[in-house]
Order: C-alpha cells, then structure tokens, then sequence
C-alpha cells in the first residue's frame, strides 16, 4: 500500500495502509512513529470519507487479527446472521468491549497518541470511553 499519501495525507501522523476494500472509504493502517521496542506498530482503522481521520483499534497487526476475530465470532453467534447475511455488528464501533481488552493500546489511548487522528465528535469520545472502560487482559 503507502505511506501517508493520497487520501491519506491530510492525516497528521504517516500511517501505513495494510488493508481493506478496494474503492471503500476505511482502510486499516499502522502507525510507524507509535511503534513499541520490539517494532510493534498500533492499528488504526482510517476513513477517508470527507473529513479523513483514524479510530485506534488494536496495538499491533497481531492484536488486531485476534480483535477481529473475536468479532466475527461474535457477528456469526447472533440468531439469524446466517440466514439474513446482514451485518448485525460494526467492526470496531459496536465492539468496544473487546478492543479495550488490548492493555497496550488502552495505554496508549490514555497517553494521546491518536488524538492528532481521532475526530472530535461526540459518538468517538462515547467509544473512546467505552474502550477504556472494558475489562483489560484476554
């Protein structure tokens, strides 16, 4: 993918985009500078669609595929999902509760290290609290 061109410049860190589906407006990215000491680098979940920004969702590629995981496990135990094939839950909007069990990245959410990403609306700062306020650890 790239670094922080194109869409994604406007952003204030350089992220590097890894995935997501072609011609949509979110993508999921690193985010070098943030990188721990063991290289590490915390996902974010950009969106490009009007005003670009990022929401903080896993403190590194692993954590994020264990995150997503768990999502789809939960999306697939909901009564009638396969049937219906709608997506009852928003990844990562209405998982907090797994997102917040990632230690480092809850760390790094209360240091500010996403604030130059995040949009300043009332529905991030509601998800915002609801990661931190989940139980921490696995």
């Amino acid at each position: 993918m790239q670094w922080s061109e194109g869409r994604l410049k406007p952003l204030s860190l350089k992220l590097f985009a890894f995935g997501g589906t072609p011609g949509m407006a979110y993508s999921y990215a690193t985010v070098p500078s943030l990188a721990d000491s063991q290289g590490c680098q915390p996902v974010v979940e950009v969106d490009t669609y009007e005003v670009p920004s990022a929401l903080p969702i896993a403190s590194s590629v692993d954590r994020f595929f264990d995150t997503y995981a768990r999502y789809l496990e939960a999306l697939c135990a909901i009564p009638g999902f396969r049937k219906e094939g709608e997506v009852a839950l928003t990844f990562p909007w209405e998982i907090p509760q797994f997102i917040g069990r990632d230690e480092r990245l809850v760390e790094l959410i209360r240091a500010g290290a996403f604030n130059a990403l995040m949009r300043e609306t009332g529905e991030t700062r509601d998800w915002v609290e609801r990661v931190l306020g989940a139980p921490s650890g696995m």
